[in-house]
This record gives C-alpha cells, structure tokens and sequence, in this order.
C-alpha cells in the first residue's frame, strides 16, 4: 500500500471524516489600477481605501497603482469568495471613473520610471516597504513589477495534522511534523505545479510596450503590431519575461528540510552581490536606492512558485518567523489572474488546488537532487511558452513522458483526494471539478489561454483591446448592483481605522531610520543549532 493511499485511508475513517471541512484558504489578489483608457494611473491610493501600511484587506503591492486585496482564511471556499467580491466592490465605488486591470500581464505603461513606486508613510517600517520597492526597480526595472497574479494560501487544521501525525508513528512534536511535512508538499508541488500552468495559465500574449528594448522570442498576431504571444504559450508570466533574474539563477534554495531552507536564503540575504554594490546603497544626498547591496534585499525578492509561511510577530523577519516557530501555512504563487471571471479565480479551480496540495502533501516525497532541480525549471519553461503544444514532452528522472501521459497519472492519482474531500463535505463537488478539468488535456481550447488567442483573433481586436473590453464588462457587474449597507460600513471602519494606527506607528518611532534597518538585518545572526 503507498504512503498516499494509508494517510488517506487513515483521513476518510468514518471518525476523522469531517476533519478535512477544517482546510484554511486565503486569497491574495493584485490588480493594476488603470484610466478608462487603459494607461496606468498615477493618481495615489485613495484615501477612502484606507493605510496601504496597516489595512487588513487594501493595500499596494509594488507600485502605488498595483492594488492587493487580500482575504482573511476560511474553511469556505464560498466564503472567501465573498469577501474577494465585497473589497472589489467596495473599491470600485472609491476609484472614479478608473478601472481594474483584469488580465496578468500589464499593456500601457510608459516609461519605467513613471511608474509610481508605493508609498507606506514616514515611519520607518512604511519607509522600508518603498525603499525595498525602490531596489527592485533599480534591480529589475519597474515594468516587470507591474505584473498582476493570484497568491492562495492553504493550510490543513491540526485535527488532520495529528491523525496524519499517528498514521506515519512520528514521535516528534506536531508542530516539528507539521514543517517536515509542509516541505514535502512544497517538493512534490514544485514536481507537478506545471500541471497548474496548463491548466489555468492566462497569459500567452502581451502588449508590445512590455518588451520594448528588451530581447524576447514572441510573435506577432497577424497583422496586428501591437500584440505579441507564443501560439502555445500558457502563462508567460512564469517565464523569462516575467518573475525571472538572471541574478538569481546563481540561487539554488533546497526544499528538502528547513534548516536547509533558511541557510540557503539567508546567505543570499547576507551575501554582497556585485552588480548591486555597483548600484549603491545610498546617493551622495543620502537618499536610499535599496535596502542591501546583497543578492536579496528581503525573503519577498526571491520570486519561488510556492513558500513556506508563518505569521510573523512585529517587525520580526519571515526566516526568523519560520525557525523560532515552524511553517503555519504554505503561499501558492504562480496562479494567473482569469480574465473571464470578475474576481480573478472561482470555486471551481479553488476546489482543483485543494485536491491538488492534499495531493502534493499526502504522496511519498523523495528529496530533490541538483538534476532534478534543473529538471523542474526545464519543464516550468517549455509549459510557459510550449504548454498546449501537441506532442509535448516533459523530463522525469531518466524517462521523458508527453505531457498527456503525466498529466494522466496525476488526474488519477487525484480522484481518491477528490473522492474523500467530497465524503467530507456532503456533496460531489470535487469529483465533478476534476471530471470537467480533465477534458483540458484533450481539448487545450478549453483552457483559459487558448480562450484568450481565440477571442483576440475572432473580435479582429489587439490583446490590449480585448483586455481592456475585459475591464470594462467587470467594472460594470460590480457596480450594476447594491454593496450591502453593512458591508459598506464595515470597510469604511476598516479604512478610518487603518489611518489612525499608521499614525500610532508613526508617532511611536525612536530610532532614525539608519539605526532601524541595522536593527532588521541584524536579526539574520541567529543560530541554526537545535
């Protein structure tokens, strides 16, 4: 019997059934914010949103333009559903006549420099989050930070955890078992996540104005100048025109264990990379370009797929966050934005990645080696830019698969998941999903990105013209109808709330700024001895 088949055998006992209800998820949504035409807006966050720095549903991720809505974790997909389509209302009532950008990858930006850095107040933990920003820019151009994405935060309850914890007889601490366990998902995801980029990539086109002066392999579409795509691309944001760093391909983090984990990203947090001590941490006024000149200014630059997470207490650091108290929760980040629906993501794809991280969590973990590694950024290129090719292969330790066979072995590994996550919640709600989404293996025209080429092609518009039509239709269905009351109440508490605590922090800083940040980064020193 696999190790898959005894944990779940052991999770579907009439008396733990119930348990896998417990599932947490979270959603966090970035959009660009843009004019009615369609260029990015420059206005600043407004007011009425709220403190970018404290707010607990509206901030900004890099740019002053790029709102993140992030939803609180819910044991109901329904739920989070619902709160991600109340903020999007709630905003939409807030910005004037400006719209969100419904699709990943940004269209009309002008220049890299005009692009609004975001901006957190005086204090020094607000001056920190601009002045990271700012290193970005300097290290990546501003353009590509612009690009929008899904992140979904997942966690299973510790009623599930300790009946997982006795089926495998380990002896340590739950918490200890919980963050050995937590890296073998996030091994097995980094395996198999390809299968998402099949699945729900949206991005297989961008404007012309995202790649000037820079070298790319994209064709045009047709006669149209302004559109550029690959014919079989899924989700070019994943690849080199998207989170990518040359830099940062000299960055080999292991996945096998945390300790591992946090020595690898800490020595890229406290290592001078050349190319940015040429930057400069400070100009001659004094004014900060970025935070460090070393490879990473903070954990966040390290563009992964998927991370371990623990909540982190003050202005402590995410590693030191994840060693005094283990991983709480994990961050899936390579899920595009879906142009077709209003939030971005729906119940269905939802359910998919709840079938498939109790997957990636369940199934035997070997460790990953140095070829498997570059096997797994192999296979993450050729489905971005090659993903609904026919024929397309795949590199599996010695074998090569065609993307059908493997993603068939997967679809049949997930039915049981999906079988006893339905056992669980009364209905067949999983199984159904899995049914629908497997007919994408056969008909690549189902998937969103082929939607997306076929529209551009069928309307005789560019990619920036079907997008922005896209904007307008869900600018529309947010406002053709009512926020309740209540709601509405509830944000614009939410909003006066967060300004009056940024200006507690702000009225609360001792130390100048320098003294601060020396502060932060010597929190790096701590030991990994047990």
């Amino acid at each position: 019997m696999s190790l898959l088949t005894t944990r779940l055998a052991a999770l579907s006992r009439s008396e733990n059934q119930s348990q896998l209800k417990g599932i947490q998820r979270g959603i966090e949504k970035e959009s660009l914010r843009v004019t009615p035409a369609g260029e990015l807006a420059n206005t600043p966050h407004p007011k009425a949103l709220g403190s970018t720095l404290t707010h607990p549903s509206i901030t900004t991720d890099f740019s002053e333009s790029l709102l993140e809505f992030i939803t609180p974790p819910s044991p109901s997909i329904d739920t989070v559903l619902r709160n991600l389509d109340d903020v999007h209302r709630f905003t939409y009532r807030h910005i004037g006549s400006e719209l969100l950008w419904v699709n990943s990858m940004p269209c009309v930006l002008g220049r890299d420099k005009d692009i609004p850095l975001g901006q957190y107040g005086s204090s020094n933990i607000g001056q920190m989050k601009t002045i990271y920003r700012r290193g970005l820019g300097h290290r990546y151009g501003r353009l590509m930070q612009t690009i929008a994405g899904i992140h979904y935060n997942w966690s299973l309850p510790d009623t599930c955890w300790q009946v997982l914890q006795s089926s495998d007889a380990y002896s340590g601490s739950l918490q200890d078992y919980k963050t050995a366990r937590y890296f073998d998902l996030i091994r097995n995801f980094r395996r198999h996540f390809w299968l998402l980029l099949y699945l729900f990539g949206a991005a297989p086109a961008v404007c012309r104005s995202f790649v000037k002066d820079r070298s790319h392999r994209l064709q045009p579409m047709g006669n149209d100048d302004h559109s550029l795509h690959l014919p079989y691309a899924t989700s070019l944001r994943m690849g080199d025109l998207g989170y990518q760093s040359s830099a940062q391909e000299s960055l080999i983090v292991c996945y096998n264990n945390l300790p591992r984990y946090i020595e690898n990203l800490r020595g890229a947090l406290t290592t001078p990379y050349p190319a940015y001590e040429a930057v400069g941490v400070k100009e001659p006024s004094g004014k900060y370009r970025q935070l460090s000149p070393h490879l990473l200014q903070i954990e966040n630059e390290f563009y992964s797929t998927i991370r371990p997470k623990r909540t982190t207490e003050g202005n402590e650091t995410a590693l030191q966050a994840l060693w005094q108290r283990g991983v709480e929760y994990i961050e899936v980040r390579c899920v595009d934005l879906n142009p077709y629906l209003p939030v971005g993501i729906d119940a269905e794809q939802m359910r998919f990645l709840d079938v498939f991280l109790l997957h990636c969590l369940l199934q035997d973990s070997p460790q990953t080696d140095n070829r498997e590694y570059g096997q797994i950024l192999n296979n993450q290129r050729k489905i971005v830019e090659r993903g609904r090719e026919p024929g397309l292969s795949l590199s599996r330790g010695d074998s090569e698969p065609s993307l059908q066979q493997w993603a068939g072995e997967l679809f049949d590994q997930l039915q049981p998941i999906a079988r006893a996550l339905d056992a669980s919640n009364g209905d067949s709600a999983h199984s159904d999903t899995i049914n629908t989404l497997q007919q994408r293996l056969q008909k690549p025209e189902l998937t969103p990105a082929a939607r997306l080429l076929d529209e551009v092609r069928s309307s005789d518009s560019t990619y920036f013209q079907t997008a922005l039509r896209h904007a307008q239709q869900h600018r529309e269905f947010f406002l053709d109808s009512k926020l309740d009351p209540a709601v509405e109440e509830q944000f614009m508490s939410l909003a006066a709330h967060s300004l009056e605590e940024q200006r507690a922090i702000e009225a609360a800083d001792t130390l100048s700024f320098d003294d601060f940040l020396s502060a932060y980064y010597q929190q790096y020193q701590f030991s990994l001895e047990p």
